[in-house]
Order: C-alpha cells, then sequence, then structure tokens
C-alpha cells in the first residue's frame, strides 16, 4: 500500500476537485449536524497554537468523539501549514484548516481508491487502539 500521507493527499485534491471538500472547524460541525449521512472521512491538524488554544482543544474532543459514535474514519495531521497548501484556495481557509470534511457525492455512484486506502488505514489503526492515527502529508 502507498503510504497514508499520499493517499490522504489524493482523496482530498479529488474530493476538492468533485467540490465534496468542507473546510473549517464550525463549517464542518454545521455539516456533521445537518447531513450526517454525507460525510465520509475527517481530517484534524494541529500546530503550535493547538496547545494553547482550548477552545479548539473542545472541538476536537466533540469532533472526534462525533466521529466515533457515527463510524467515520478520522486521522490527525501535524502540519496544518501544508494541508492548508493542498485544501485552501481562500485566504480564510488557510487560517482555519483545522478540521476538513470529505463529503460523500450526492449521488452515491462515486469510489474514490485513494480514500478507501484511508479508510482501511484507519480501520487498522483502531484495531491497533490508535483510534485518531496521525499521518504525515508528502511534501510537494
Amino acid at each position: 500500500m502507498q503510504s497514508p500521507g499520499k493517499s490522504l493527499k489524493e482523496a482530498l485534491l479529488c474530493a476538492q476537485s468533485e467540490d465534496r471538500l468542507t473546510v473549517g472547524v464550525y463549517e464542518s460541525a454545521k455539516i456533521m449536524t445537518d447531513d450526517l449521512d454525507s460525510v465520509s472521512f475527517c481530517v484534524l491538524a494541529v500546530d503550535e497554537e493547538f496547545e494553547c488554544d482550548i477552545a479548539l482543544q473542545i472541538h476536537f474532543t466533540l469532533i472526534q468523539s462525533f466521529c466515533f459514535d457515527n463510524d467515520i474514519s478520522i486521522v490527525r495531521v501535524s502540519d496544518m501549514q501544508r494541508l492548508a497548501e493542498i485544501v485552501g484556495d481562500k485566504a480564510e481557509q488557510l487560517e482555519d484548516a483545522h478540521c476538513v470534511l470529505i463529503t460523500n457525492p450526492a449521488d452515491g455512484s462515486w469510489e474514490d481508491p485513494a480514500l478507501e486506502k484511508l479508510h482501511l488505514f484507519c480501520e487498522e489503526s483502531r484495531r491497533l487502539n490508535d483510534w485518531v492515527p496521525e499521518i504525515s502529508l508528502p511534501k510537494r
């Protein structure tokens, strides 16, 4: 299997090209609340500010719990700037790339091999009691 980081990058770029990405903690929480069945995958990004931002830590805990309760695969990346470079096309997205959701297509007819690999990676990680595995995104 190719590296989980490469699969994540491919899945993010595919979802972005199909307008199936939600970027931002509040935007992601809204999608999870309004249309839970559309959510396929969750990425949480941490940076130096994360340790000092209690509100963000609380949001992460709630999002993680929500994902666990609803069987949504979830990973963590430690390079928020790199994640923002991949998914951000607006200035505000670069500042709030702490949470990114990949949603399913409306017609349900699509499959993304990279996303399938990520789901398998997350499933294997959970078997090893690593509930939110950390993935390193590849450099350019």
